[in-house]
């Protein structure tokens, strides 16, 4: 049994819940590895990411190389004498680095690999309507998310949930995965199982402002689970036209109406307090949007400030 000396490397609040976890359990953290300081929002300050802000605040050694194989980081990484590299929700690393710790560097990921390898599993999980999703660690190798699988654990989809809330559900079930890792790692019990290739696999492609944009043609189911899938972030989009007027419109909740009707495919429908837009195969019911220049709120909350005509769609 080899006392493991971790270092471990991530950016976002995902990587900081496993990061703690890691610490509540007692294992020894040697370093940790964050991206680069980067300025954000409309004044541009420097934000700090969530995994630095938790380091700095538990005085842990931490490095924001701007390039992994730059002479001056390698050296620094290596003088801290780790066995062992964590990963969660970092950048692809060069060989030279995660080969460097005796024991190797794994990865935890947020899908039931091999399906959902890349950039968004959480939200594609959720906009391909899938029941079921949970988390995987793997041993790094030269490509993304290819590696010898050490776990993984599996939890149904709520039909109504969104990403943030399988976020938060998946961090929680990763911290214990990622802890179950560790422990087989110090007591040398794991065994792993290599990725089968198959054409089935599903890609968790990086969002963009395209794959984000509803597309109301789609299935009411297709078109609820797009919503849900990219809520509250990086949030579902469309225009909404009316007489001389458009928007770019955000839309983070909504549910589904199953009804015939009459009404073209787009169509805004509106009373005092709802807003819904016709499909197939009945409505979509937009409960919470936030239209240019405004905070999110609920429909009900727009519509006393604003109001539409019969003309107005969403495209």
């Amino acid at each position: 049994m080899e006392k493991l000396r971790i270092v471990f490397m991530g950016t976002p609040e995902f990587a900081l819940g496993i990061l703690d976890t890691i610490l509540k359990n007692n294992f020894e953290v040697v370093g940790v590895i964050t991206a680069a300081d980067k300025p954000a929002g409309r004044g541009q300050k420097i934000k700090y990411s969530a995994v630095k802000e938790y380091a700095l605040e538990n005085n842990l050694k931490l490095l924001q190389p701007t390039n992994l194989k730059e002479a001056d980081f390698l050296k620094e990484l290596e003088s801290l004498q780790a066995n062992l590299q964590v990963v969660v929700a970092f950048r692809m690393l060069p060989e030279i680095v995660w080969r460097m710790p005796k024991l190797g560097t794994f990865n935890l990921h947020a899908s039931l690999l091999p399906n959902y390898r890349g950039a968004a599993p959480i939200n594609w999980a959720l906009i391909n309507g899938e029941t079921k999703t949970g988390v995987t660690t793997f041993f790094i190798d030269d490509k993304i998310d290819t590696g010898a699988m050490i776990l993984s654990q599996e939890t149904n989809i709520d039909p109504h949930e969104n990403a943030g809330q399988l976020h938060d559900r998946l961090m929680t079930i990763g911290s214990t995965a990622v802890i179950e890792t560790l422990n087989g790692i110090e007591q040398g019990t794991v065994t792993t199982t290599i990725q089968e290739e198959n054409n089935e696999i599903k890609t968790a492609y990086k969002l963009n402002r395209d794959n984000c944009k509803i597309d109301w043609t789609k299935s009411a189911s297709e078109i609820h689970n797009l919503i849900r899938g990219l809520s509250p972030y990086p949030a579902s989009w469309c225009f909404i036209k009316d007489q001389d007027e458009e928007w770019n419109v955000k839309i983070y909740d909504a549910k589904i109406i199953v009804e015939n009707h009459t009404h073209t495919i787009g169509q805004l429908i509106t009373s005092k307090k709802e807003i819904k837009v016709a499909v197939k195969e009945g409505f979509i019911l937009i409960e919470s949007l936030q239209f240019p220049g405004k905070r999110k709120m609920r429909a009900s909350e727009l519509l006393n400030g604003i109001s539409f005509s019969e003309k107005a769609q969403a495209e």
